[in-house]
């Protein structure tokens, strides 16, 4: 047995919660990764891993042996790479996950530059708003605003993006256009967006000289993805806030209209997030290290450079 190769299985199993993401990730054949962990188990005598036809639970050894394990394996990764990274080209797939409106706007305009210093990274983007599992779902790292409620994630701020309130000139012209906060709750029309978590709406933020305000009234339709939020806006459905540089282009054109300027909200944070147990390989450390470096610009204010 290949009881390093073996404990790298077990390991991926219990990360990505099944047999066959784990081999997915792997590349190995789901037989193959089945047999490694069987032959750990009978050389250490108990068992790791309880299976049934839907799921995979870890026993408590099994748990004890995977912290003690992960470790291990951190500590030779952290090795090879000390060894590896100024001398090797990083290579290999990387799997991003990210939200809708920040891929089009900011990330994807940007990538022909890392894709020219990186040749031989694959880059896999998972485009959606909703929440993912990044060791369930095999996902290298993430990009994500608000704040961050995972004490188990790493998260590196990468910049901060301006939220912005607006409609159409058409809208405005047929209902008005407010002068405070407070008048969206009279007769206006909202276009909310909801937490792809939780379906609920978030308020209408607002803060002028130290005075913050959050509008919440009844909605008329709401949207829990950033880029069809964006579209109600500009069909006119009502007043929406989303972030000036997914607004940018139809604000230059005079499609929407900001309202409300001087009651503009804090700037919003942004983070690239990784989990703790995962180690930092040479290709997502120069995509952070990227990210670090081209990212803060492209997020705030609104102007893509």
């Amino acid at each position: 047995m290949d009881q390093l190769m073996a404990i790298r299985a077990f390991a991926r199993v219990v990360e990505a919660g099944n047999f066959t993401r784990a081999a997915d990730s792997l590349e190995m054949p789901n037989a193959t990764l089945s047999k490694l962990v069987q032959e750990l188990e009978a050389h250490l005598g108990v068992r790791l891993l309880q299976r049934t036809t839907r799921r995979v639970t870890v026993t408590p050894e099994g748990r004890d042996y995977y912290e003690k394990t992960a470790r291990i394996l951190r500590d030779l990764e952290d090795i090879d790479t000390g060894f590896n990274a100024a001398r090797s080209t990083p290579r290999g797939q990387l799997r991003v996950d990210i939200g809708g409106s920040t891929a089009r706007e900011v990330l994807i305009p940007a990538l022909p530059d890392f894709m020219a210093r990186y040749p031989d990274i694959r880059l896999d983007l998972g485009v959606s708003d909703r929440a993912v599992d990044l060791i369930s779902d095999n996902i290298d790292c993430v990009i994500r605003g608000g704040p961050l409620d995972n004490s188990s994630l790493i998260a590196r701020h990468i910049g901060a993006a301006t939220l912005i309130t607006c409609a159409t000139p058409g809208y405005l012209q047929t209902f008005g256009t407010p002068a405070y906060p407070q008048e969206l709750k009279n007769g206006h029309r909202l276009v909310s967006y909801l937490s792809p978590q939780t379906g609920r709406a978030f308020p209408f933020r607002f803060a002028r000289d130290g005075e913050k305000t959050e509008i919440k009234v009844d909605h008329r339709i709401g949207i829990n993805e950033s880029n069809a939020h964006l579209a109600a806006g500009l069909a006119g459905l009502g007043i929406i806030q989303t972030f000036s540089y997914a607004a940018c282009a139809a604000l230059k054109e005079g499609a929407l209209v900001e309202i409300l300027s001087a009651w503009r909200p804090a700037p919003y944070p942004f983070h690239v997030v990784y989990p703790q147990n995962r180690h930092l390989t040479h290709r997502l450390r120069v995509f952070i290290d990227w990210l670090l470096e081209c990212f803060p610009a492209r997020i705030s204010g609104g102007v893509m450079k």
